[in-house]
């Protein structure tokens, strides 16, 4: 089945009631992993792709991955660039084969992310590829994405439909409590979603889909393995899933999940070795971090995005 686009995905999610599953891709066990699961489970999946990840695996080898991925399966797929900062690296990967691209003028003024997303809107929708906007900023550190949590802010309302009608873009990145990366929350802070804000968003842009980034959230039955494995890898207390769940059966049609792989992984990784302390073969420790990615992206799927069955 060929790369697909995520404009169908969001609308049938939308009136679903289910969030797609956005995944990071690094190399080829992630890729199976992922897509693996999605395909036992019936589920559609958006494989993303950072600048860190280019950088690291190079663009075209990700890119036969994904096609390779899309050829074993008969499941929707589509790629997507996650964090594009600026309009070049928006139209490298448009130019070469993404389906969907995500540029992040959220660190520029109101007018001035307005001005780029809308040029990277325009190129895109010229090769027929769909394009995720961003207003507000996560705090956390991901790749590339680095944002204190003195500079992080809400999303407001008011500024939603100014920016949708103005730059023509196909699904809204907001900043509602979630955050990037491991270290999410401090000793004693309650994490928690702005609802609130979520609801006026929704009745301000009826339709409309809705992204959440930073929705890593280690579910308790992954956290023991972690921590006995994970050395200094936190035991990730995110978002609690029933509230990422809550905002799937609403406007969010897409929530953006890599901490939780990464994590499951690199533990899977070190009890092999752990337990098979002889073992020198990449082979044999990279079969337990592909299953391990596997089985974290099928909970997710099943117990917080709800799209099982939606391919």
């Amino acid at each position: 089945m060929p790369i697909t686009s995520t404009k169908e995905m969001f609308k049938k999610a939308y009136d679903g009631g289910y969030a797609v599953g956005a995944f990071n891709v690094n190399n080829m066990e992630i890729v199976q992993g992922i897509t693996e699961a999605a395909q036992e489970l019936r589920a559609p999946v958006i494989l993303q792709v950072s600048a860190g990840a280019r950088k690291y695996a190079n663009h075209a080898y990700l890119m036969k991955l994904v096609e390779a991925a899309a050829s074993e399966t008969d499941i929707p797929i589509a790629l997507h660039l996650d964090h594009g900062a600026d309009f070049e690296i928006c139209k490298s990967c448009i130019d070469g084969g993404f389906t969907s691209v995500m540029i992040d003028g959220s660190h520029h003024s109101f007018k001035e992310n307005i001005e780029l997303t809308k040029k990277v809107v325009e190129y895109a929708h010229a090769k027929g590829v769909t394009v995720e906007g961003e207003l507000g900023q996560l705090a956390g550190v991901e790749d590339d994405v680095s944002v204190s949590e003195e500079d992080a802010s809400y999303t407001r309302p008011e500024e939603v439909e100014e920016f949708v009608s103005k730059t023509g873009v196909d699904s809204l990145a907001i900043a509602i409590g979630t955050s990037h990366g491991a270290f999410k929350f401090k000793p004693g802070q309650k994490p928690r979603l702005r609802f609130d804000i979520l609801d006026s968003i929704t009745q301000i842009l009826p339709g409309f889909p809705i992204v959440l980034h930073g929705a890593s959230s280690v579910p308790q039955n992954f956290l023991e393995q972690i921590n006995k494995y994970g050395g200094d890898m936190p035991g990730a207390i995110g978002i609690p899933e029933d509230m990422l769940r809550t905002a799937a059966k609403s406007a969010v049609c897409k929530i953006n999940i890599d901490s939780d792989i990464r994590m499951a992984m690199t533990a899977a990784i070190r009890k092999h070795m752990a337990e098979n302390p002889s073992h020198f073969d990449p082979r044999q420790y990279l079969l337990p971090a592909r299953q391990a990615v596997k089985d974290m992206v099928a909970h997710k799927i099943s117990n917080v995005l709800g799209c099982d069955s939606k391919a």
